[in-house]
């Protein structure tokens, strides 16, 4: 496919976003994008999170201090970015800090969560606002087997019940979100990843769209 050279104009976006819930494959996607991009790439520091294998295996013992080590190190990398003027180059990013709070309400008991809020008030981070995010929507039998099919041993401990919880919440998050342009993708039944043509007609409508609240349902365009 060729490049265009979205996120490299005035009219363009510069701050890029993918989101979604886990399984749904915004850190691959993101990936791709930024190498079509040639942009910067800011990822979540899952996998570095030492409390989050036994959050997915005890939940709430573990919840705080797994919300916590995220907290800390979104808010180093938005200072980093700012540090480093992030608007000089194009970005993508696999999260949107906004979502946290989707997150501590979602896993926080009500004490934990007024320490957790008390916390982020004290930091005062104030995010930067993408130009575009991009969230991926899909079934929640989809992410199972998604899941299932990346082989992370610790993963194999996300039940269902968790991702009804999570998509739930991910869908009324967006539902309200209007901090700027939002394209939501109905992601359940294409691979961008690993289907070249699927990935092309996805950029092809990244690239379009600018302001306001958009949909991309592909499964659909095909009924027509």
């Amino acid at each position: 496919m060729s490049v265009s050279q979205l996120g490299c104009n005035g009219n363009s976006s510069r701050y890029i976003v993918v989101e979604g819930p886990i399984g749904v494959g915004k850190t691959s996607l993101a990936k791709k994008l930024a190498a079509s991009l040639a942009a910067n790439l800011v990822l979540e520091e899952v996998y570095e999170n030492p409390f989050l294998e036994r959050f997915y295996q005890d939940g709430q013992s573990a919840a705080l201090p797994a919300q916590m080590f995220f907290l800390f190190a979104r808010a180093r990398q938005i200072e980093e970015l700012r540090q480093s003027d992030m608007f000089a180059n194009v970005r993508v990013s696999d999260y949107l800090f906004s979502k946290d709070q989707l997150f501590a309400d979602l896993t926080l008991s009500p004490e934990e969560l007024k320490l957790y809020n008390q916390v982020v008030d004290t930091l005062n981070i104030d995010p930067p606002v993408p130009d575009l995010v991009i969230y991926l929507q899909s079934s929640v039998d989809v992410l199972l087997h998604r899941i299932a099919h990346r082989g992370i041993a610790f993963e194999r401990a996300i039940d269902r019940r968790y991702l009804e919880k999570l998509t739930d919440a991910y869908a009324r998050f967006f539902h309200a979100y209007n901090e700027g342009p939002l394209l939501i993708v109905n992601a359940s039944q294409i691979d961008p990843i690993n289907n070249e043509a699927d990935y092309e007609q996805l950029f092809q409508r990244i690239e379009k769209t600018t302001g306001g609240r958009h949909f991309y349902n592909p499964v659909a365009a095909v009924l027509a």
